[in-house]
């Protein structure tokens, strides 16, 4: 019978799960790894591509927000007026010397130059100074440090020749004279940029902004001498000039040209974030392969690698890869994804994406991102290595798990559940009948006796806490009512004694006893009428209470009692309508009124805000009193437990039964800045 079972139980195991769960892995190991895998780094690889675009974009929008500001700041007008009247009092003054006007004039420039930067003398010891000149030349420096991917700011007038630039290297010393020299000399007037610029060419007008590509710049400063070792990177620049125009005529008086280093935009294609996107995809004790590159406009010259020695080849032919620029000629939209391709001795997976094209204002570059096949699929072998051996094992577990479970009835289980079930609902009656010796009868013998001593053990513990309870009650009622009984005996001695004695202020004295017996007698109905609304004497009333006027009512109770302690009383919120007693809402609420106002002795402020959020209505009552413990902030809810000197205890006790029983809830925090309550 068993084996019958037994056998049965593996065929149905294997036939329910083993089987589906078996086919479910071979269908996730060719999804996963076929489809679904490729497919997502296909899509993280166009992500990226773009992202990259987009920021190599902006940051040519941002060479060209810079320059347009520029060419329209006063000091640069200034500095072309300042160019063209000093440059005709240099040459009258100089022809007076005998002297060559050109070039002399050119020379001092660049000496005045330097020899400011240095601040080694002022510009006004000079015969011709600079003037409005070098405050330009200063923005200049200033704006190098600030946006550091500058190397070199010119500044050229209408004849070709330059005005001003910057005197030093970014964040770094004063550019050489020699250097600076050659700069004044030089006949900017035969650059291509510069007279597209100006619109010199035939039928063209003035370029707004002119873009010069990769290139060796004859102004390349070279590595700064602090420096040390640089990437070969700063051996490349780009160009980018503006038309400096009269504000009045729109005459084009300069151009305002800015050298940046190339080495800013292989950081962009070089960002970690490319990897770090596909370091999930392999194991933590490797790095991903993924790496960005940037093409020329005609999408066959590599301007940018990680391998610098790639720079300036042709992809079509030194590097044998013809298919690739193919694709991105061919592809209308500028975005895509290349035919896999082997580099490197690697299969890969790439996409590209174009950046804004020459016409609009950019350089039309492709910018592309690469990853090894065997990064992309790394994931997807683990999931397979980890999908075989969990099928062998799921398949070893379902075989000998349906064995065991096969010498045993199942009844005697669901039998054990049922009742365990009635236990956990608190049906410590249940009892199971033993029917067998083995394991199972003596997993129910354990049961009913374990709840037989449940049940003796609850009986023992709620009568041993009704029995406390009962004592701890009638231990602090003996002493809430001795406290008012002593002063009463000592008063009557008082009054019997003077009474005997036929003391003169007798009369005064029974005044006085009468009166503090009265009190007393008052104390001591306080406390009844305490311990009876603790122990919910009276049953709850509820009707509709108008909360803003019952808060109204209770501080208008307090109204002198805050001015004589010099406590200044803020209402805030809106009038909400709650279910609940009218009476008891207004005893909790005097009591934490009351409460605030004891804890402010030396006067302060009593904020009540009422607020409705969810459908439910929120009471907010804070003082900047004393505050509270955070150790007793624990128990203040608890009967008989209070920081005072006097009282019983159970304000806050009653409090909380009160709000309760009406379906609410009080708590106590601290103020968030530290100060009350």
């Amino acid at each position: 019978m068993l084996r019958r079972i037994s056998t049965k139980l593996v065929l149905a195991v294997l036939l329910a799960v083993v089987l589906p769960f078996v086919a479910f892995a071979f269908f996730i190991d060719e999804q996963m790894a076929g489809r679904l895998t490729r497919h997502v780094v296909q899509q993280a690889l166009l992500g990226l591509v773009k992202d990259l675009a987009g920021q190599i974009d902006y940051f040519v929008d941002e060479r060209r927000q810079d320059l347009e500001q520029w060419a329209g700041a006063p000091h640069i007008q200034d500095a072309l007026d300042d160019y063209l009247t000093e440059k005709g009092q240099a040459r009258l003054e100089l022809e007076r010397r005998g002297k060559s006007p050109l070039s002399t004039q050119l020379t001092w420039n660049a000496e005045a130059l330097a020899r400011l930067t240095r601040r080694e003398v002022s510009s006004a010891t000079y015969d011709f100074g600079l003037g409005n000149r070098w405050q330009a030349t200063h923005e200049f420096n200033r704006t190098m440090d600030i946006k550091v991917v500058y190397d070199l700011l010119l500044l050229v007038s209408s004849d070709g020749r330059l005005v001003t630039c910057s005197s030093r290297y970014p964040r770094g010393p004063v550019l050489g004279q020699d250097y600076l020299e050659r700069l004044f000399v030089f006949d900017f007037g035969t650059l291509d940029w510069y007279r597209r610029a100006r619109g010199e060419f035939e039928g063209a007008v003035a370029e707004p902004f002119v873009r010069v590509d990769q290139h060796v710049s004859p102004f390349h400063l070279g590595p700064d001498p602090e420096a040390g070792a640089l990437d070969p990177a700063w051996n490349y620049q780009l160009g980018f000039a503006v038309p400096v125009k009269d504000p009045d005529t729109g005459e084009v008086r300069g151009v305002l040209y800015a050298l940046v280093n190339w080495k800013h935009v292989q950081d962009l294609v070089s960002t970690e974030v490319v990897t770090d996107a596909f370091r999930g995809h392999v194991r933590e004790d490797r790095e991903p392969s993924p790496y960005a590159w940037l093409w020329a406009e005609d999408a066959d010259t590599i301007l940018a690698h990680r391998e610098r020695e790639l720079y300036g080849k042709r992809v079509s032919a030194e590097l044998g890869l013809p298919q690739l620029t193919q694709a991105v000629l061919e592809d209308e939209d500028g975005s895509g994804l290349y035919p896999e391709y082997t580099f490197g001795g690697e299969k890969k997976n790439a996409a590209f994406h174009r950046c804004r094209a020459s016409l609009a204002d950019g350089f039309g570059w492709v910018v592309g991102v690469g990853i090894n096949n065997d990064d992309i699929f790394a994931t997807a072998d683990e999931l397979r290595a980890l999908l075989l051996g969990g099928t062998a094992v799921v398949l070893v577990l379902a075989v000998c798990l349906t064995l065991f479970i096969a010498r045993r009835t199942t009844a005697p289980v669901r039998e054990l559940q049922r009742h365990a079930r009635r236990v956990a609902e608190g049906d410590l009656d249940a009892r199971i009948e033993i029917r067998s010796r083995d394991e199972l009868g003596a997993l129910a013998e354990d049961f009913n006796r374990m709840t037989s001593e449940l049940k003796a053990q609850r009986e023992r513990i709620v009568k041993a806490e009704k029995d406390a309870a009962w004592r701890e009650m009638a231990r602090q009622i003996a002493h809430d009512i001795k406290n008012p009984l002593t002063p009463i005996t000592l008063s009557l001695d008082l009054l019997e004694r003077a009474r005997r004695d036929q003391h003169q202020d007798s009369e005064e004295i029974l005044a006085r006893t009468m009166g503090l017996m009265r009190r007393q007698v008052e104390n001591l109905r306080e406390i009844a009428n305490d311990f009876y609304e603790f122990t919910g004497g009276r049953k709850a009333h509820p009707v509709a209470v108008d909360v803003g006027a019952l808060l109204e009512e209770v501080l208008h109770l307090h109204d002198a009692w805050a001015v004589e302690r010099g406590v200044a009383v803020q209402r805030e919120g809106a009038s909400a309508r709650v279910w609940a007693d009218l009476g008891k809402l207004r005893r909790v609420l005097v009591n934490l009124v009351s409460n605030a106002l004891q804890a402010m002795p030396e006067g302060g402020s009593l904020l009540v805000a009422t607020s409705v959020q969810d459908g439910r209505v929120w009471i907010t009552i804070r003082d900047t009193g004393t505050g509270i413990a955070a150790e007793a902030r624990a128990h203040l809810f608890e009967p008989y437990f209070t920081t005072k000197s006097e009282g019983t205890g159970l304000g806050l006790a009653i409090a909380r039964r009160a709000i309760e029983e009406m379906g609410g809830e009080i708590e106590l925090v601290a103020a968030p800045d530290g100060v009350g309550t």
